[in-house]
């Protein structure tokens, strides 16, 4: 599996320090450096989730600052499902739960918008419960039918 950014890959629609405004407004952060910092962490912790063909999509549509450090993360062995993601990034940063949550809903606004509706479809079918609310989408999931008493 190659987990780099192809290198012929198309221009990603905005630059870093494009994405980085963009953040800096969704996450009302006072300065720049702030919005880096979310940015970093936020890719990172999505590194160690997606996987596959997914992955790699979702690199391309980043710009090359933020595709490196998604792709530089070595995946979990176990899927975290929405809530576990936003606890190992409060423990990771040292941050509470609730700015963990900030943070993730500035940056996954802004990759919702680069990554498109039907990237983002794939993403979330591979991800557990709770990502869809993170990426700012409905939960839509199918209820799972209980096997009847033999």
């Amino acid at each position: 599996m190659y987990d780099q950014p192809r290198p012929n890959r198309a221009t990603p629609a905005m630059t870093f320090d494009q994405m980085l405004e963009h953040v800096r407004y969704e996450g009302a952060y006072p300065t720049r450096e702030r919005a880096e910092a979310a940015v970093r962490t936020v890719l990172a912790a999505l590194g160690r989730q997606v996987t596959g063909e997914e992955r790699v999509d979702l690199a391309q549509c980043l710009p090359v600052e933020a595709a490196l450090t998604l792709t530089a993360q070595i995946p979990d062995t176990e899927q975290l499902t929405g809530w576990s993601f936003i606890k190992d990034m409060a423990t990771r940063t040292n941050t509470t739960p609730a700015t963990a949550r900030w943070d993730t809903g500035a940056v996954l606004a802004v990759v919702t918008r680069l990554a498109g509706p039907d990237l983002l479809a794939r993403i979330l079918r591979q991800l557990p419960g709770g990502y869809a609310l993170l990426f700012g989408q409905a939960e839509l999931r199918q209820p799972q039918l209980r096997a009847a008493a033999a």
